[in-house]
C-alpha cells in the first residue's frame, strides 16, 4: 500500500479506537487524498484502507461526503465520513 497510507491506516485505526474507548457513539473522520488528475474516475489512494482501519474498531461507515480544493500545496480531495458504532 505504501508507507504513507500504512501510516494514515494505523492512525485512523488508533484514533477510532481512542474514540471508542472513550465512550463516543459517533466518529466524523476527515480523509485527505493527494490529487493527480482531478478529471479522471479512480481508486483514491489510501481511503478505502483507512476506512477499513477505522471499521475494524466496531465502527461502521453511516455516510460520506466529498469535496475537492486547491491549497498552496496543490488539488486535494477531501472525504468527510461518519461512523457509528457497530
Amino acid at each position: 500500500m505504501g508507507f504513507i497510507n500504512d501510516a494514515k491506516a494505523n492512525m485512523a485505526g488508533t484514533e477510532a479506537k481512542k474514540a471508542r474507548e472513550k465512550g463516543q457513539k459517533v466518529l466524523v473522520y476527515k480523509f485527505i487524498e493527494a490529487n493527480k488528475s482531478s478529471m479522471s474516475t479512480a481508486p483514491m489512494a489510501g481511503i478505502g484502507e483507512q476506512i477499513e482501519a477505522i471499521e475494524a474498531e466496531g465502527w461502521r461507515l453511516y455516510n460520506l461526503a466529498g469535496a475537492e480544493g486547491k491549497a498552496l500545496s496543490g488539488e486535494r480531495s477531501a472525504v468527510i465520513a461518519l461512523f457509528r458504532l457497530g
